[in-house]
């Protein structure tokens, strides 16, 4: 094979992935309305979707709210160490590593509780990235709640943990402020942003799920004691 058949083999195959691409950008666009509530909801329940959850007030008029769930055969204090681990230069997020560290994010998700992570107060901070938003712990029960805010105020991140027979629902809702966008910035969130967080957040709480449903004798399995004091928002209780 010449190299001008090469080339022209290489031209074609990429005009072919680009248009390809545009083509499915265009479905996506075209159809997302119809589909939006299920990505924003994704495992969660009518109930769940609606009700007043932790976290809710320190941002109420969020321009987009998603709340997505799943239920996880194991008492929450199986699954609250998982959460409270969480984070770049920590435990990770439990989703596709390789995908966040394209972002620069420095996320390495561990299959093992970590001891030294164990320990969260309000007003505890992590950076996504190195010129990404910073998270602080807003409000925080141990094994029911988990809260984080942005420090710009625009974005709310919960997770609450409700018991259901002898498993736990593991709900995050994430409440983010959109007001001050472009037409571009808004269609960007909207068309890109929400289905990508589905994609990202379903594989962190499957990631969850699987770590926190470990048997008992399994290596990782959290120990119920957890070094968090209830805390709401800069005090203590």
């Amino acid at each position: 094979m010449s190299a001008v058949t090469r080339t022209r083999l290489v031209v074609r195959g990429s005009l072919a992935a680009l248009g390809a691409v545009t083509l499915a950008a265009a479905f996506e666009v075209r159809t997302y309305r119809r589909w939006r509530r299920w990505c924003l909801t994704w495992g969660a329940t009518p109930s769940e979707a609606a009700r007043d959850l932790p976290g809710d007030d320190l941002l109420p008029d969020a321009g987009v709210v998603s709340t997505r769930a799943i239920k996880v055969d194991a008492p929450s204090s199986a699954v609250w160490p998982w959460l409270v681990q969480m984070g770049p230069g920590r435990g990770g997020a439990y989703t596709y590593d390789w995908i966040e560290n394209l972002l620069g994010l420095g996320m390495h998700s561990s299959d093992r509780i970590l001891p030294e992570y164990q320990h969260l107060e309000v007003g505890d901070e992590q950076r996504l990235g190195k010129r990404g938003p910073i998270l602080r712990v807003a409000e925080l029960e141990p094994e029911r709640w988990l809260v984080f805010r942005s420090d710009d105020g625009n974005w709310v991140w919960a997770f609450s943990l409700v018991p259901d027979g002898d498993g736990t629902r593991l709900i995050s809702r994430n409440r983010i402020a959109t007001g001050g966008a472009s037409r571009l910035g808004q269609a960007l969130n909207t068309y890109a942003m929400e289905p990508g967080s589905l994609i990202m957040e379903r594989k962190m709480l499957l990631g969850i799920k699987a770590r926190a449903e470990r048997p008992a004798h399994a290596p990782g399995r959290p120990q119920p004691a957890s070094g968090c004091r209830r805390q709401h928002h800069a005090s203590a209780e």
